[in-house]
This record gives C-alpha cells, sequence and structure tokens, in this order.
C-alpha cells in the first residue's frame, strides 16, 4: 500500500552531509566523509538539512478521510496528486474503483455475531444500493456523474502520489504515531516507516532513531489524556 518510488533520496544521511559540506567547504566527494558530517548534522538537530532528502511515494488504499488529514502536514513545501474524485464508476454489484475502509472495531463488533453488530453489515448494503438508485435517477434526469460523486463518503479508499522532504515526515512520526492518533493515520505512519526502512540501510537507520512517537522523543508524555506509555509532564 506503500511505494518508494526511485525518486527518492536512497542515501539520506550522505546526502544530508553533502549538502551541509558545501556550505562548509568539506570535501563533498567521498561519501564516508559526506556520511559522517550527516550524522553530525543529525545528531546536532540541525533540522533545516534535514529537508534535503525527498520522499517520493504512491500512498494507495487509505480512506479519503485519511488523506485529507495527510494534506494538514504542508511544512517543507510538499506536492501531492491524487486519483479522481470527479468521475463515479459504478457497476451493478457495486463501487468499481473505490472501495470501504472498514474500522477494525467495526471488524470486531461484526464478528461477535450480536444482532447489533449485522448494522454495519446493513449499512453498507443500504448505502451502496441507494448510490446505484442515485447514479440511475440522474442518468434518467440528466444530472452527470461528476456530480453524483459529491456524495462519495470519506470512508471510501483513494490512492495520491506524494513528494515531501525528510523533516517532514520525521516531524510528522511524533505526532502520528502517537498511541492518541487515529488508527487508521497510525497505520499510514508505520506502513510507511516499514517501506522507507526496506529502501536502504540509511532510511532504516533514520526510521529506527528518529521516527518516533513524540513521548519517545522527549521522555515523557505532552498529551492531556495519556496512554501511560511514558511519565507525564510535571
Amino acid at each position: 500500500m506503500i511505494t518508494i518510488l526511485d525518486e527518492t533520496t536512497k542515501n539520506p544521511i550522505t546526502k544530508i552531509g553533502m549538502m551541509a559540506g558545501v556550505c562548509w567547504g568539506g570535501n563533498i566527494e567521498d561519501p564516508e566523509k559526506n556520511y559522517k558530517r550527516g550524522m553530525d548534522c543529525i545528531l546536532s538537530e540541525h533540522g533545516r538539512t534535514f529537508e534535503y532528502p525527498s520522499v517520493e511515494m504512491i500512498i494507495d488504499g487509505y480512506s479519503a478521510r485519511c488523506i485529507r488529514e495527510w494534506y494538514t502536514h504542508i511544512g517543507g513545501g510538499p506536492t501531492r496528486l491524487q486519483s479522481s474524485t470527479r468521475y463515479v464508476k459504478w457497476s451493478e454489484d457495486g463501487m468499481t474503483d473505490h472501495t470501504f475502509v472498514t474500522p477494525p472495531s467495526v471488524t470486531k463488533a461484526a464478528a461477535a455475531g450480536t444482532p447489533e453488530a449485522a448494522a454495519f453489515a446493513a449499512a453498507k448494503a443500504d448505502y451502496d444500493a441507494a448510490f446505484i438508485a442515485l447514479v440511475k435517477a440522474g442518468e434518467a434526469a440528466g444530472v452527470p456523474r461528476e456530480d453524483i460523486a459529491m456524495y462519495y463518503p470519506l470512508g471510501m479508499t483513494t490512492r495520491i502520489v506524494d513528494k515531501r522532504n525528510m523533516r517532514n515526515l520525521v516531524e510528522m512520526s511524533h505526532q502520528r504515531l502517537c498511541t492518541r492518533a487515529y488508527w487508521e493515520y497510525r497505520q499510514l505512519m508505520t506502513d510507511i516507516c516499514k517501506a522507507l526502512s526496506e529502501y536502504s540501510e540509511e532510511w532504516k537507520w533514520v526510521v529506527d532513531n528518529l521516527m518516533k512517537p513524540k513521548c519517545e522523543i522527549a521522555g515523557f508524555c505532552k498529551e492531556k489524556k495519556s496512554c501511560g506509555r511514558k511519565p507525564k509532564a510535571l
């Protein structure tokens, strides 16, 4: 569900050190010196240098609701493209170009087999039937499908191509890996960390050491309603 594209900086630590070396008058032809310089920048928390490594990826299968939250992290000049929600593609069997994200709590409730649990499946079936009827009615009345698309739910899945820098991702992870973050966004952030860790050894170091919940960075919890993972700030 996360595809790291080849345009992504392969060795972010080395890239940081090379860019810093230009300004410091250092030897930028030696990868080992660039790596050491990059680590110095990271350990010294010279965050501006973190903006040079670039990440380009395909984010697919998360809900429109989750991606709308993703767009709020606008620091560092990120950009993105999203699959169109203008045109509705619908078949007699249901939505053909979008599925729905089912929260774990709903899956758990549905598996319980109680009368109340059946309401979730019924609501989804009712929505599918109602939307198909809406599309057909719109066609008969001359309402284009791009206007019917206004009734798409936020729970539908979507696909985006995203570009942002390392600093933006690192700082985002502090908030979105927190236990208090919404489950789907936390899953998205976890999936990105996993994909980057598999992309290169330098990214694995960045993920393991920098991309953590904010309590792991601060050593204490800053949230009003703490999960108890770390002690509260005094």
